[in-house]
């Protein structure tokens, strides 16, 4: 069976599935589901844009607006929110090399940088006038990225429950030092779990991610379509990227929007107090959070999300 290392005794359940989100595959309203549904909004060919790191869909008109998903997961997570934006925003749906099935062909080779380089190189190369972007769990934390390296590129940020050091999950005084060995150990569990084992983990987990049955069942499928390889690299990365350092310099307005679930999740006041403790150092951050929701709030609170994004744009 596929495990990752267990959190001490006592510590919040939602902690540990929290963490474990960053190894299991990221949830949408189902991919396969998806493709049978008949959207209400075209799809446009993407601009003259090529790249071996990201592809990215486009719909809709109006002002930009780049929507990332997270670990394991792919574009279509964003589809309902996206199609609701897209009445009044050009809405540029990002997918990572490597996650749900999109090719991945740079072996052991770094992940998070490249990707972040082409998102920057398409800003540029099709002329987004200072978009706003949203990424969800490793989205977001590639969203604070490209800001905090490009901020005259990017209007606005909002993170959907992400951190800007995702270990600090496993508490308030790990470093990148001190996770080092761990994010190892799990890179190499992520390269080496037989397909049956690995299938199981994310069933196990899924539960912790999302209230939501269809995005437990989709999120299994995701994951056996991503790439173990692209998979093991990004999880390394994530557990060692520590960017809390940098947000003092921050110019860019940041949203963190992030969950609390009393029945099952991570209370309410636990929630508040990560989320204040990690983002402190971040002038005018806005911190929102979603109650009832576990690590997919799109898909368990997607009105309420709707409504956060709507007032995140017009601000």
């Amino acid at each position: 069976m596929f495990r990752i290392p267990r959190p001490s005794a006592g510590r919040p359940p939602r902690v540990y599935y929290v963490v474990l989100s960053l190894l299991l595959a990221s949830v949408a309203v189902g991919a396969a589901r998806a493709e049978t549904v008949e959207r209400t909004v075209a799809v446009q060919a993407a601009p003259a844009f090529v790249s071996d790191r990201l592809s990215v869909d486009v719909m809709g008109s109006g002002p930009d607006v780049i929507l990332i998903p997270g670990y394991a997961s792919s574009r279509e997570v964003w589809r309902t929110e996206a199609e609701r934006l897209a009445a009044t925003h050009r809405v540029h749906l990002v997918q990572l090399a490597g996650f749900a099935g999109e090719p991945w062909s740079h072996g052991d080779g770094p992940f998070l940088q490249p990707a972040l380089d082409e998102l920057a190189r398409y800003i540029g190369e099709t002329g987004l006038d200072h978009p706003s972007v949203i990424g969800h769990s490793m989205g977001g934390l590639s969203a604070l990225m490209l800001a905090q390296q490009h901020p005259d590129l990017i209007g606005r940020v909002m993170t959907v429950d992400s951190l800007p050091f995702f270990s600090a999950l496993y508490g308030p005084t790990l470093t990148v030092d001190s996770v080092q060995e761990m994010a190892v150990r799990v890179s190499q569990m992520m390269l080496h779990t037989d397909a049956e084992n690995f299938r199981a983990g994310q069933a196990l987990g899924a539960p912790g991610l999302s209230r939501t049955p269809a995005t437990q069942a989709a999120m299994v499928d995701w994951a056996m379509a991503s790439d173990r390889q692209a998979l093991a690299t990004a999880i390394r990365e994530v557990m060692t990227t520590d960017v809390r350092p940098q947000l003092a310099d921050m110019t860019t307005p940041v949203w963190a929007v992030y969950a609390a679930d009393e029945d099952g999740g991570a209370p309410a006041a636990m929630a508040d107090a990560m989320w204040t403790r990690e983002y402190i150092s971040l002038p005018g951050v806005r911190l929102i959070r979603v109650d009832g929701s576990r690590h997919f709030i799109m898909a368990d609170q997607p009105d309420r999300f709707a409504e956060i994004v709507e007032a995140f744009l017009t601000d």
